[in-house]
């Protein structure tokens, strides 16, 4: 497992709002150790249908509960101050569910983030699950199961097929991070790649991409010189019509380069197992995991 298991004291910021209130309860419910809101004016109160407490500032919050992560649902504009005042409450550990923020804003966060040496996974992402242990944000956790399959995706909705497809070949997970489809993000790739490569929880690692940008192309390289375990990748957009953006921000081709074409030339040619279905990453998986075991 990489970044969170069953003893990450969680903290959500913008609990009390109706997305943090009904992800927080569900999160609760999966098991994590949430330990805390955060909603200025709102001290002492409780996170709504929870017993866990409400506190004005996150440094009031990590002081009384120990917290080294935080989740934040706060509305667009305030990612940015929320994340800094995290940071400077001493988290190490930023899981950005918003969407919509101005890239401006989430250039400075991620800046402030690695100054500071604190891991920051998103924004406009799913979040991060250790099936079985601890879920951050809105992945639906019972499609997943506790396994050797590290997952990194760009895409929600793609990680949760292919976890469920995983899932019901009895591959379960170790961790997925999904790291979201904004052109401007926290932790990209490369970083959670070496991470898996270096977990010994983890035996195959999934990467799931989409067109726009060179985020893939480049991730190939990566693993080609750095990652040492196998590596399952799918592109999606595949059938995107030339020119045209298809949903995360990111998802922009320019100048012919950013195709599932030349995505997937890289990867194969990184020696990645590139899958062209969804269905096909988990038969690809289950291939790789019986060599393993053979050997």
């Amino acid at each position: 497992m990489i970044l969170v298991n069953k003893d990450t004291k969680i903290l959500v910021q913008g609990a009390t709002g109706k997305m943090g209130a009904a992800h927080s309860k569900r999160m609760l419910a999966y098991g994590t150790k949430l330990v805390g809101g955060v909603t200025p004016g709102r001290g002492g109160e409780k996170i709504p249908g929870t017993d866990v407490p409400v506190f004005d500032t996150v440094k009031a919050a990590v002081d009384k509960t120990g917290a080294t992560t935080s989740v934040i649902f706060v509305p667009p504009y305030l990612v940015l101050d929320a994340g800094c005042e995290a940071i400077d409450a001493g988290v190490s550990l930023l899981v950005v569910i918003t969407e919509g923020i101005p890239p401006q804003d989430t250039s400075k966060l991620v800046a402030y983030a690695r100054a500071k040496g604190v891991k920051m996974v998103g924004p406009n992402c799913p979040g991060v699950i250790t099936p079985e242990e601890t879920l951050l944000g809105i992945l639906p956790g019972s499609i997943f199961k506790k396994g050797p399959v590290g997952m990194v995706s760009k895409s929600g909705t793609l990680t949760y097929e292919i976890a469920l497809a995983l899932s019901d070949a009895n591959l379960g997970q170790s961790t997925c991070v999904g790291i979201g489809g904004d052109p401007v993000k926290g932790m990209e790739y490369p970083e959670v790649l070496t991470a898996f490569n270096n977990d010994p929880d983890t035996e195959v690692i999934v990467m799931i991409g989409e067109i726009g940008g060179s985020a893939e192309e480049e991730a190939a390289e990566f693993i080609k010189q750095n990652i040492k375990k196998p590596v399952v990748a799918y592109i999606a957009g595949q059938t995107a019509p030339p020119g045209k953006r298809m949903g995360h921000a990111g998802a922009i081709i320019s100048g012919g380069k950013g195709t599932a074409e030349s995505k997937m030339k890289a990867l194969k040619a990184a020696g990645v197992e590139v899958a062209l279905t969804p269905k096909e990453v988990a038969e690809k998986v289950i291939a790789l995991s019986k060599q393993l075991a053979r050997k």
